[in-house]
């Protein structure tokens, strides 16, 4: 159903709007967005698709009133209300009038476009700060989100697929036959994952989620990272696994080619929360979210004109095939990178797991977070030397060891990022791959004494507490027998990065060099 029905709707609010400076308008799939300088009226277009029937105005003022109140909950000064838009006695419309009920709006403040998420990540504005913060609102709006154990599992998943199956037919994207194909793909993955989905609901992980975690749904607001504009119309599309709706975002930036924001975004989300068991799912649910991305996109093409019609089509095109890429299969791996404090493990490790397994990358699970994690602190508070004694450093390195045969059993790649300057930790660690019947690379990171201690004396809000003396401890210690690979630490990370990829042989090994990593032979 179309929505030439709002023309006198529309051109009502535009005259509520006159006064309020330039005035812009915005079309999606189901909404109508007018924003002058100061505000924003958002209206739900009288839309009937497979996923939602906005054709009744009753249906929109629910929607309109459920955006409001589950919005709030990210961006609660963003909104600020629901006007009803009713029939004056002599055929007008008023707001929030008396008479019969013609449409419902959502009023908001404005923000500058710039600031969404989107358009930074478009301009190279979207820094590992800002991405960093958004995993830390988006782990805390999850932990605090409302539990379901009525929706989610593999039964939603599989509808889920069905209904992406139907919408990709009807939008005329994909043909028939690379209909099936891909469904048949996703029911394969879906029957793989199915009991580890039934277990993550059992387990309180289906929660009221967002829902719609796009880039163009999150906006730097008041110097904060906002998600909002969240899916409001369907309680069960949006009560999902927590990682499900984390998988959206990190499509997106996966999409943009900002594998590194990925990465990072999902580490940092797993810093703070308890959702290594379902790391290896998220190729999976990202792809989902491709496909949905795809007959979204292609639908929108349908809509618009000319020139925009073909870049619309190109961008639903570019998601169904990064659906199929996204469905690889990827074996499971263990990285463990070692060596003095100041080697830039760290770095090393940033730059190499996004290249490293299956989207979004592996998974880093570093000694200094760790510890931090297990004091209950946050990662740049500074601990005291207690929290440095053997024994403690036992129990964190036993603690990683835990955390990565919990990823690597989903199939996930994991890098452990620590000085294992123990022989006995370095063996631990092969053990733990042999066990778990993963591939192992061990790396070993070394430089001159003068720059590892530079390093640690230009450190700021870090999470390591080492300390020019605690250098000068581990390069005191006998570290036994060396057996990993040596890497000089003084070449960039992305040509370290080259190197690994190509010892391991994988296509993201000629990526990487592709996107700039140098070449394995720079070290011959």
């Amino acid at each position: 159903m179309r929505d030439e029905s709002q023309i006198e709707t529309v051109d009502f609010l535009r005259r509520c709007l006159a006064g309020h400076g330039r005035l812009e308008t915005i079309r999606t799939h189901i909404s109508v967005v007018l924003l002058a300088e100061d505000r924003v009226y958002k209206l739900k277009r009288a839309v009937r698709f497979p996923f939602v029937d906005f054709s009744a105005p009753e249906a929109r003022l629910a929607a309109c009133e459920a955006e409001l109140a589950l919005n709030r909950r990210t961006a609660p000064t963003l909104y600020r209300g629901v006007h009803r838009i009713t029939r004056t006695p002599d055929g007008g419309l008023a707001l929030d009038g008396t008479g019969p009920l013609v449409d419902a709006v959502v009023a908001m403040r404005r923000f500058p476009q710039g600031d969404l998420f989107d358009a930074m990540a478009r301009e190279g504005r979207l820094t590992p700060a800002l991405v960093a913060a958004l995993a830390h609102r988006i782990a805390a709006f999850h932990a605090a989100a409302e539990i379901s154990r009525a929706h989610g599992g593999a039964a939603a998943m599989a509808a889920l697929v069905a209904v992406n199956d139907r919408a990709l037919r009807a939008c005329g994207l994909a043909s028939a036959g690379e209909a099936d194909a891909l469904t048949a793909r996703f029911e394969a993955a879906l029957a793989r994952h199915g009991d580890r989905l039934e277990a993550r609901r059992a387990a309180g992980k289906v929660r009221r989620c967002h829902g719609d975690l796009t880039l163009r749904n999150i906006c730097l607001y008041e110097g904060v990272p906002t998600p909002f504009d969240c899916l409001e119309f369907d309680e069960a599309l949006a009560t999902i696994d927590v990682l499900y709706d984390l998988a959206f975002v990190l499509m997106d930036l996966w999409h943009r080619g900002r594998r590194d924001l990925a990465n990072l975004l999902f580490n940092r989300y797993l810093d703070e929360s308890d959702e290594a068991d379902g790391a290896g799912l998220l190729p999976f649910l990202m792809a989902t979210r491709a496909v949905i991305r795809a007959h979204v996109t292609a639908t929108q093409a349908a809509e618009a004109p000319g020139e925009a019609a073909r870049a619309l089509r190109d961008e639903a095109r570019a998601y169904l095939d990064l659906a199929g890429t996204l469905l690889a299969e990827e074996s499971a791996t263990l990285v463990a990178v070692g060596g003095l404090s100041g080697s830039g493990k760290s770095t090393f490790a940033a730059a190499l797991a996004p290249w490293l397994g299956a989207p979004p990358g592996a998974r880093i699970v570093s000694s200094d977070r760790t510890r931090k994690r297990l004091h209950g602190v946050s990662a740049v508070t500074r601990l005291s030397d207690s929290a440095y004694a053997p024994s403690v450093s036992e129990r964190v390195y036993a603690a990683m060891r835990d955390e990565a045969a919990r990823v690597l059993a989903t199939g996930g790649a994991v890098m452990l990022d620590a000085v294992f300057d123990r022989f006995e930790a370095r063996e631990a660690v092969e053990a733990l791959a042999r066990r778990c019947g993963v591939p192992f690379r061990g790396v070993w990171l070394q430089a001159p004494a003068a720059m590892l201690a530079a390093r640690i004396r230009a450190r700021r809000d870090d999470p390591s507490d080492a300390t020019i003396e605690v250098l000068a401890a581990q390069a005191s210690r006998d570290c036994g027998p060396l057996t990993w690979h040596r890497l000089d630490a003084r070449l960039p990370a992305e040509t370290l990065r080259a190197v690994i990829l190509a010892g391991c042989g994988t296509d993201a090994a000629r990526a990487a060099k592709a996107a700039g990593g140098g070449a394995a032979e720079d070290l011959a």
